[in-house]
């Protein structure tokens, strides 16, 4: 019996409610059937249940300690961290190019909601990076593509969120974080920010974060810096 998901519920809305089945008919998710999205399901359900929910209250109780400008996490994240990726979850909606699994958006959103059910503080770190890695396939060169997407799509690399300035809460249209060129493809970030999630950690190898680079207001103004 799971312990932090009904799978009969997950089941209505995928098949019942919102069609799966019809959506897997598309030629992008030939590969995939009924019995596949259960497989990944299962796996997903497994490894929150045994490898993210054990050690989620250690994780709620205990924030990562920040040591000579680096944030030094517990070991039991680093150990749920390294199950998702080597099961090769972060891969999950990206293109069989890339080496990812080409699942539907909708089956992956089910699959992260097992994981956040499983442990909230462990999760921002993986759906960070996903998050990142689709804003750069969908609007990077084809150079930045290539240098960047292979490592986050393996989650060799994690994706990072800076928001609620002081000045402007949640707006991110409004975030004035700016990033000052350093000559050799370097730049200083400039920025105030009262929550900063997945930032030079100890668990990935590299991470990414958002700032302007004397870009017009709005949402277009702003990049991402690895």
């Amino acid at each position: 019996m799971s312990m932090i998901v009904n799978r009969r519920d997950i089941d209505f809305y995928l098949y019942e409610m919102l069609d799966l089945e019809g959506l897997l008919k598309n030629d992008r998710y030939q590969e995939h059937d009924r019995d596949t999205v259960t497989a990944i399901l299962d796996l997903a359900q497994q490894i929150a249940e045994e490898a993210f929910l054990p050690c989620a209250a250690e994780l709620d109780e205990h924030e990562p300690v920040f040591e000579a400008g680096r944030a030094v996490t517990p070991d039991s994240l680093k150990a749920c961290l390294k199950t998702f990726v080597e099961a090769g979850l972060p891969a999950a909606t990206f293109d069989a190019s890339l080496g990812g699994m080409q699942l539907p958006m909708l089956v992956a959103n089910f699959m992260q909601g097992i994981f956040q059910a499983a442990n909230g503080s462990a999760v921002g770190y993986i759906f960070l990076t996903t998050s990142n890695a689709h804003m750069l396939e969908a609007c990077g060169s084809d150079a930045l593509r290539a240098r960047y997407l292979p490592p986050l799509v393996e989650g060799r690399w994690f994706g990072t969120m800076c928001l609620s300035e002081p000045h402007a809460g949640s707006s991110l249209s409004d975030i004035r974080c700016m990033a000052e060129p350093l000559g050799r493809r370097q730049f200083k970030l400039v920025l105030e920010m009262s929550v900063i999630l997945v930032d030079h950690q100890d668990v990935s190898e590299n991470n990414d974060r958002g700032a302007r680079d004397g870009a017009p207001a709005g949402v277009k103004g702003i990049s991402l810096y690895f």
